[in-house]
């Protein structure tokens, strides 16, 4: 039988886990505790986010490699001429004004891969399921930003204001609003995974916010709202092998966001700040042999002549650590930086020279723009009829995203042209046409006067070169 010492420590423990117990099953201390919710987040946000609906006629080709001119030179038409198709898109908005003004990606109302823009049918549905009709008053394709414009007369819209995304942090709660699947508006909640997020964007400007909060098709263009109900993204992507949702999931800055949306409210076009150097990111190797121990950064590889870089005392060799104050990983993160700067402001480089750190004051000014001598409308009896040409210099390069390195850049291409069925677009870089060095607009307008039986083309299109043969 157990002795006395023994009962008595056997019913303390008894004492001690019903105690436990009946704090584990204790009821909350107060009514807010026990109805802890993000619903008043959700109230006051979800009124501004909006379902975007787009439908218009798209020219596409039959088979989808007739966009290939490559295809072509050696299929010919063979395949199926272009045809008109009715398309739809469903994706998400986001009102930032009372008068209307709903931010949205260009994606979402987007109709086919070469279609243009104005040729849809843009509806919008509220979250009370009032609908009004929009039209695009702005829509960048590099950043993925459009602008909409409710047609609702005099009506009082509920929106959503602008947060700093500057003062997220990593493991900020977030939510994201949108109408993924087309299901109906739909709330997730996550936190902020990462920040300046540039390894997937396609515009040197493009820097995302990560979190882990679900986002599907059709969230798209939906908003990311801190737990102050203030927009701090639009959701714009996700990462996923299967198409749905894996917890990674993109978002557009709201800062950057702003700078669009305030042009597009006033009027104006985004003009990007024209830094005039070429960067390249900073590798591992390459900072070992510059004695630089955090591979990250920006080195210039190549300035050009009066451009806001040169006149800053920029040098080649030169390595951006910062912007303003704030770590830049690589040049992607820099053009962002100085793009929600804005052109007229002045901001701050840091730089390591020859293991040296300098503080460099940079203007942020507007690209040279286009001059009467520098445009050409190519039209005859050759295969760039149809498409307007520019030399390429500060604005052109930035809004093709090309370098300039020589040749002659492709503006635009007239739908249904011989341009246009041939398969050249706007970014294209004509280098070389039978044989020769194209050099300025001037040369390749007396080249391709003359006819030929076999056109012979060199293309550079983004990091590929093409050699086109098309009979004449």
């Amino acid at each position: 039988m157990p002795d006395l010492r023994s009962l008595c420590g056997l019913l303390a423990v008894m004492l001690l886990a019903t105690s436990a117990d009946a704090q584990r099953k204790a009821p909350p201390p107060s009514r807010e505790v026990m109805q802890f919710s993000f619903a008043p987040v959700v109230k006051k946000a979800a009124p501004a986010v909006v379902n975007v609906y787009a439908r218009g006629r798209a020219v596409v080709p039959q088979n989808p490699m007739m966009d290939d001119p490559l295809f072509r030179q050696f299929f010919g038409n063979r395949f199926g001429l272009p045809q008109e198709r009715m398309q739809n898109s469903l994706g998400s908005g986001v009102i930032i004004s009372p008068d209307g003004i709903v931010v949205t990606n260009t994606h979402v109302i987007k109709i086919g891969a070469q279609s243009e823009i104005k040729l849809a049918e843009i509806k919008v549905v509220l979250s009370d399921k009032r609908e009004f009709d929009a039209r695009v008053i702005l829509a960048d394709e590099k950043t993925d930003i459009a602008i909409l414009r409710l047609e609702g007369g005099a009506t009082r819209f509920e929106f959503l204001d602008f947060e700093d995304s500057d003062g997220l942090e990593v493991g900020d709660m977030v939510l994201a609003i949108g109408n993924p699947f087309g299901v109906g508006q739909t709330v997730t909640q996550g936190i902020i995974s990462a920040l300046a997020r540039s390894e997937i964007g396609q515009s040197d400007a493009q820097v995302f916010i990560q979190t882990d909060a679900a986002i599907n098709p059709g969230n798209s263009g939906g908003a990311l709202v801190d737990m102050n109900g203030k927009l701090v993204g639009i959701n714009t992507a996700i990462f996923s092998r299967s198409g749905g949702s894996h917890g990674i999931g993109f978002a557009i800055p709201s800062n950057l966001v702003r700078v669009f949306a305030e042009s597009a409210a006033a009027g104006r076009k985004v003009e990007r700040p024209w830094l005039g150097a070429k960067l390249e990111a900073l590798t591992r190797d390459v900072a070992d042999s510059l004695g630089i121990e955090r591979a990250a950064g920006a080195v210039v590889t190549k300035i050009a002549a009066g451009s806001p870089a040169q006149s800053a005392g920029l040098q080649v060799g030169d390595v951006i650590t910062m912007v303003d104050g704030t770590d830049v990983a690589d040049p992607r993160a820099i053009f962002y930086r100085l793009t929600t700067r804005g052109i007229g402001n002045q901001t701050r480089l840091d730089v390591i020279r020859k293991g040296r750190r300098l503080s460099l004051p940079l203007t942020l000014a507007a690209a040279p723009q286009a001059g009467k001598d520098d445009v050409r409308n190519l039209s005859g009896v050759h295969p760039f009829d149809g498409a307007r040409v520019s030399n390429i210099f500060g604005a052109v390069a930035d809004e093709l995203g090309i370098d300039e390195d020589g040749g002659v850049a492709i503006l635009s291409v007239r739908p249904n042209s011989v341009a246009a069925n041939v398969g050249f677009r706007p970014g294209d870089v004509i280098l070389q046409v039978m044989q020769q060095p194209i050099d300025n607009v001037q040369t390749m307008e007396r080249i391709v006067k003359a006819r030929q039986r076999l056109w012979q083309i060199s293309v550079k299109r983004k990091d590929q070169v093409l050699q086109i043969q098309i009979p004449g």
